[in-house]
């Protein structure tokens, strides 16, 4: 479909097209949701979307209204997601592994003036509940205590019916904020057409999603990764979902692949590298289910993506996304997958890479990536200076290293703060991470510049070592070499550090900036 093709009507709500339209599909006694032992159908779906929506018309709740979500991944995100969005409000998918004072910045930002949360994240909410100016509602999934409403019994007096609200493709359907490595998060402002685009060019155009397929995301809904992993994808085409509230240790994700056999599997680097470890996997687990394999998040390292291929036989495509373009932008193709490379432009967008003064660049020169999509978010709630830095006229400023090869294809070399000059030489940390992890007793790692005796900026390696490793003076030399033989002498790490764990973001990425302050400090 190219891209005249992709249009929309003046009157557009995105909850009609995900749920409504499933059932007018005469999908209704199909399966959407796996949930534990549940089985829900799309009709069913559509019916609790219905009565989540008038149950929060009820509270006063109406159109452009924020309604935040924090909650496990579980039916009632789909029913409050898409039941707020009917009724023309704007759900706000929550990060569910924060403290009570990033509750209380979220919700005084956003002014929702309601809060649907997981009964185990309630305590979170009420110890800044005196705080919070505009909230008027917390609902709990779970059980209610004084001043909140139980999410069930709020919704099962409403009808399962629903007027739609009359919005339009460019009304703001729902936020996400941005999980930044700095700075406070950013509500990310999205349109009614958004999932939609997302849809049609990556879930479709890349992945090749139909109904037959079944998807299952390690990365929460809360993410915007997670979001069309888990949820709208799979509604678009009339898939089905699996949502499972649990901790996504190797041994559980690969359980519930063996139970609920996905088609679909989207992991992130990080979860990849860990199911790696689980000795004997293939005696234990069934995987047989899974098509294809989908990593995003951050860059996959090349010896993950082959170790994947060897033992299970399945294809990962990698890709990059962001929250402000809501999803993949550019990807590895099925059947046509390269180890350490993103991949290439994904139908539909545009990519170009430019110089510090904006300028775009030619194949092999390495600069910014800025990429240009209609499923690029509105703005960014409140913060006119930062719009106007990363929302560039129909461009959005990545802010990532890449460089392009002669056939378009992209690989990923940094942040651009993150690249290190050593010796008047630019270095990829990344280069240099995914050297190490070749390394048989690496398991992770992350490369930062640090200052040596003289003040020079060089590479020095923080590693997490896989479990029963010694680690000594001998191993530490020994990765070093490794690294000098394998790619240019000059990037090697000066220093190896070992240590139990890497500080990330919610979303698994690695935060450089902290280890700069521990390798400065």
């Amino acid at each position: 479909m190219n891209l005249s093709q992709l249009s929309f009507p003046e009157k557009f709500n995105a909850a009609e097209r995900f749920v409504d339209w499933n059932v007018q599909q005469g999908r209704g006694e199909k399966v959407a949701i796996y949930y534990k032992d549940e089985e829900i159908t799309y009709r069913q779906v559509l019916e609790n979307v219905n009565r989540t929506g008038n149950a929060l018309k009820s509270l006063g709740i109406d159109l452009e209204d924020r309604v935040l979500l924090l909650t496990f991944d579980c039916p009632e995100f789909v029913y409050a997601f898409f039941g707020a969005m009917k009724i023309g409000a704007v759900p706000i998918p929550t990060n569910t592994m924060l403290i009570p004072d990033d509750y209380l910045y979220l919700l005084n930002d956003s002014r929702a003036k309601a809060v649907v949360v997981s009964e185990e994240l309630l305590p979170g909410i009420l110890k800044v509940k005196d705080d919070l100016m505009f909230l008027e509602n917390i609902i709990v999934v779970g059980k209610a205590v004084e001043g909140t409403l139980n999410f069930a019994e709020l919704i099962s007096g409403f009808s399962a019916e629903c007027e739609t609200a009359p919005t339009s493709p460019d009304d703001a359907a729902f936020w996400l904020y941005s999980s930044g490595t700095t700075g406070f998060p950013k509500g990310t402002v999205h349109l009614h057409h958004d999932m939609s685009y997302c849809c049609e060019y990556y879930a479709k155009g890349i992945l090749k999603i139909n109904e037959n397929d079944r998807t299952y995301s390690v990365a929460r809904l809360f993410f915007a990764y997670g979001l069309g992993n888990g949820l709208y994808f799979a509604f678009y085409v009339g898939g089905s979902i699996i949502l499972d509230p649990g901790r996504p240790q190797p041994e559980h994700v690969y359980s519930i692949i063996t139970k609920y056999k996905p088609t679909l599997f989207f992991g992130v680097p990080t979860s990849y590298n860990a199911m790696l470890q689980v000795k004997d996997a293939e005696k234990k687990y069934d995987l047989s289910s899974v098509r294809l394999g989908i990593s995003a998040g951050e860059a996959l390292p090349g010896t993950v993506w082959k170790q994947w291929k060897e033992r299970w036989g399945i294809e990962i495509l990698d890709g990059i996304g962001s929250t402000e373009i809501l999803h993949i932008y550019i990807s590895n193709r099925i059947g046509e997958s390269k180890p350490d490379c993103t991949g290439k432009i994904v139908p539909g967008y545009e990519a170009k890479i430019v110089d510090p003064d904006g300028n775009a660049l030619p194949p092999g020169e390495p600069g910014i990536l800025m990429i240009k999509g209609d499923s690029t978010a509105a703005c960014y709630w409140n913060k006119h200076e930062k719009t106007k830095k990363a929302f560039q006229g129909e461009w959005f400023y990545t802010g990532d290293q890449y460089v392009m090869d002669e056939e378009g294809y992209f690989t990923y070399i940094g942040r651009g703060d993150d690249m290190i000059k050593a010796g008047g030489i630019w270095v990829s940390p990344v280069e240099v991470e995914n050297t190490l992890m070749q390394h048989p007793a690496v398991l992770e790692c992350g490369v930062v510049g640090a200052p040596d005796d003289d003040g020079l900026i060089k590479p020095k390696a923080y590693v997490v070592f896989k479990e029963g490793i010694e680690v000594n003076d001998e191993l530490l030399e020994e990765i070093k070499l490794f690294v000098k033989k394998t790619i240019a002498p000059y990037k090697f790490p000066r220093w190896i550090e070992p240590i139990n764990e890497l500080p990330k973001t919610a979303t698994g990425k690695i935060q450089r900036f902290k280890l700069r302050q521990m390798a400065n400090s």
